[in-house]
Parts: C-alpha cells; sequence; structure tokens
C-alpha cells in the first residue's frame, strides 16, 4: 500500500519579507519573515524601537504592511477588507502593558463589553464573563471597579476580556511592563496556562528574567529586523555579552 504523503500544517501566522515604512519616512520593518504554528509560545524581544510593536500592530491590522505578506489563520491580513476587520479580531485576544480598562465600568463590565461588541447576545453574557474570571482567578471581584483592584489585578481583567470570544491566537506586548517581578510571575503563569489550553501566545517584552527563566522560543528584532530566532532561547544570544 502507497505511504500517503501528509501536507505540512500551515502556520497560525505567517510574515514573508515584510516591510513597514510610516509616511514620514521612518522605516520600523524590513525584510521580516516569520511562522509561528499552531500552540506555539514566542516571546519576542528587543530593544525600544526595534519594531516589536510595529509587528503586532500589524497581526491586529492596526496597521498595513507596506510590503510583504502577513497571513493569520489562514487570512491574507493586506487584502482584508475593513469589514472583515472585526472577524479577524475576534480570533485575536489582546493585552498591553497599560491595561486599557474602562473606568467607569465593572470588572464584570468591562470584561463583558467584548462579548458586547463581537457578539451582541447578552444572554450568554454572564456564564461566559464568570468562567473567564475564574480562569484569571478573579471570582468574587466581578462587581469591584478598576481602581479598586491592584495593578495585577487589572491586567488579569484586562486578559479575562481578551479571553472572553475564545481566540485562536494571544498577542501581549509588554503585559508585565508595569508590574512588580512576583505579579509579573503571576501573569506569565497565566499566559502559560492560555497556551497550554491550545491557544498560541506571542509575548513582546523587555523582561530579561522571565526570557532566560522560560526558555521557550525566542524572536530577536533589533533595527526593524530579525536577528536570532531560536528554540528553548535566552534574552540574549548565546556566548555574546549583554550591551
Amino acid at each position: 500500500m502507497a505511504a500517503v504523503a501528509v501536507a505540512p500544517e500551515r502556520p497560525q501566522i505567517s510574515l514573508q519579507q515584510v516591510g513597514k515604512t510610516y509616511p514620514n519616512g521612518t522605516v520600523a520593518l524590513r525584510d521580516v519573515s516569520l511562522a509561528v504554528p499552531k500552540q506555539d509560545f514566542v516571546f519576542l524581544v528587543g530593544p525600544s524601537g526595534a519594531g516589536k510593536s510595529t509587528l503586532v500592530r500589524l497581526l491586529i491590522r492596526e496597521e498595513k504592511a507596506s510590503e510583504g505578506s502577513i497571513q493569520v489563520d489562514g487570512q491574507e491580513l493586506n487584502r482584508l477588507r475593513r469589514r472583515h476587520l472585526p472577524y479577524l479580531r475576534r480570533k485575536i485576544g489582546m493585552v498591553f502593558q497599560d491595561f486599557k480598562l474602562l473606568p467607569n465600568l465593572s470588572v464584570f463590565e468591562n470584561v463583558g463589553f467584548a462579548l458586547r461588541v463581537t457578539e451582541g447576545a447578552l444572554r450568554h453574557l454572564k456564564p461566559k464573563v464568570e468562567e473567564v474570571l475564574s480562569i484569571v482567578g478573579l471570582e468574587g471581584k466581578e462587581n469591584k471597579y478598576p481602581d479598586e483592584l491592584s495593578g495585577g489585578e487589572q491586567q488579569r481583567v484586562a486578559i479575562a476580556r481578551a479571553l472572553v470570544h475564545d481566540p485562536k491566537i494571544f498577542l501581549a506586548d509588554e503585559p508585565t511592563g508595569n508590574l512588580d517581578p512576583a505579579t509579573s510571575w503571576e501573569i506569565i503563569q497565566l499566559l502559560l496556562q492560555i497556551n497550554a489550553r491550545g491557544t498560541t501566545v506571542l509575548m513582546a517584552t523587555h523582561n530579561r528574567e522571565i526570557v532566560d527563566v522560560m526558555r521557550r522560543r525566542v524572536v530577536a528584532i533589533d533595527g526593524g529586523q530579525i536577528v536570532r530566532d531560536e528554540d528553548a532561547g535566552g534574552y540574549h544570544a548565546p556566548n555574546l555579552e549583554p550591551h
């Protein structure tokens, strides 16, 4: 019986020779190629201004690439029509350094806001919000407001909000940047749990200690280009002194 050839699975995130030049002439990314398979956990590292945040913004189509091809979950982003953007973003959970919570809404309302925006079906709201608040360890905090929470708790609310529509991909742009070391580790453990549930995680970070201890895939970007991509990597390239 002849062996059946199995086609390799397409990466969930694929960038091919991507460049980004802003209208003022600033070149943020040049000739970036990257493939991220499903359920991968990737640290994106590099100095400020290297192009990490630009890359993240391209993946949610907040910015459009100037050249090259970007595919997310089989969709070519440069060809994606504006009316289809909500469907793309429903597949992607996103958290930032500054939480971006709505101060006048309770924890429950902040998390549920994402569901109401994307689905509009209120009758399913309560059990789903309660489920994600349980995942992030915030049971019993539903009626609190952001200013009544610690920084770590606020980031957990932001993560719950990003999880509430069951994203396939989770993007985190400096999620521990405003947190103390102990709280940062709690957030990382949460991202590992999310990854273990089958979600692809891409995290841009300056946190050297976390990257060095975790030994996950590390993609280093500098001057708008990928300068290193290694499995079980550290913050700095092997045998190189930090500079």
